[in-house]
């Protein structure tokens, strides 16, 4: 009997060793009968393109793409999807049979599907996000789709703020603040930056987050340090990003493999460990 041909992905980032994904993919290939392998590949910015080319190369069919390499994705990707022009960044690249390669960003996808999961809406509500790095750029489009009645950005440098503004001015129109000056609170504050890293939490007015939704897109076993600060000051609930993580990467799943994994209990698992 023949042997089953067992089909390639690969999650690469730097650093690596922390990453879910292998994990993720590995339940929704045991989820729908799928055999895969997925392994975590390393680089730099100056091995990246070189270590993409070669898992290519050697039969590879597809890559996840991690921090901080979404931007050379995007100039990697022959073939950009939607959301990768929109957001100018890309997380899932696919090796197609003419040997061009599709980019794509499921990042935006993946925060909108867990919002929704858990009840919270944007259309029409007012959105605080904190953190003006990549993930904000890759999910900001998502956002503007949902047609938010508005969207602040803070971040510690104001300038990387307003340059980031300026590039999504065409779409919606974005008001800067610095964070200890915000003066009212929102519906839904999202918080992209790595503080957690730190120790720290992002320097912002607790107004902010009084009755509103908190998500964090950083994930642990416990809760975030963001988490505890929004519970503190009041906030209607408070997420983390095991959400994002595991719908985003469902999206990629289907775009490799053509089918679409139940998420929620795969999250459930990650969650329980």
């Amino acid at each position: 009997m023949a042997r089953q041909q067992v089909d390639r992905y690969a999650v690469i980032g730097n650093p690596i060793g922390h990453s879910k994904s292998p994990k993720i993919h590995r339940l929704f290939g045991e989820q729908l009968g799928h055999k895969i392998s997925y392994s975590k590949l390393e680089a730099t910015e100056n091995t990246f393109f070189a270590v993409v080319e070669e898992f290519f190369r050697s039969g590879g069919k597809g890559i996840n793409v991690t921090l901080p390499f979404k931007g050379l994705a995007y100039e990697f990707s022959d073939v950009l999807g939607a959301h990768a022009k929109n957001c100018g960044a890309v997380n899932t690249l696919s090796f197609s049979e003419d040997g061009r390669v599709y980019g794509e960003s499921t990042d935006g996808i993946g925060l909108i599907r867990d919002l929704s999961n858990n009840n919270i809406t944007i259309e029409d509500r007012s959105i605080l996000l904190i953190g003006a790095g990549g993930t904000t750029k890759s999910i900001l489009p998502s956002i503007i789709d949902m047609s938010p009645k508005n969207i602040t950005l803070t971040n510690r440098t104001e300038k990387k703020a307003d340059s980031l503004r300026d590039t999504f001015s065409h779409l919606f129109q974005i008001d800067c603040v610095s964070g200890e000056k915000i003066d009212r609170n929102y519906d839904l504050v999202i918080n992209t930056t790595s503080s957690q890293l730190s120790n720290t939490v992002p320097s912002i007015s607790t107004i902010a987050i009084k009755g509103a939704h908190s998500y964090d897109v950083n994930y642990s076993y416990q809760p975030t340090l963001f988490q505890n600060w929004s519970s503190e000051n009041g906030s209607r609930s408070a997420l983390q990003g095991w959400g994002m993580l595991v719908e985003q990467a469902a999206e990629s799943f289907s775009i490799w493999r053509g089918v679409r994994p139940e998420t929620v209990i795969v999250v459930d698992r990650l969650r329980s460990e």
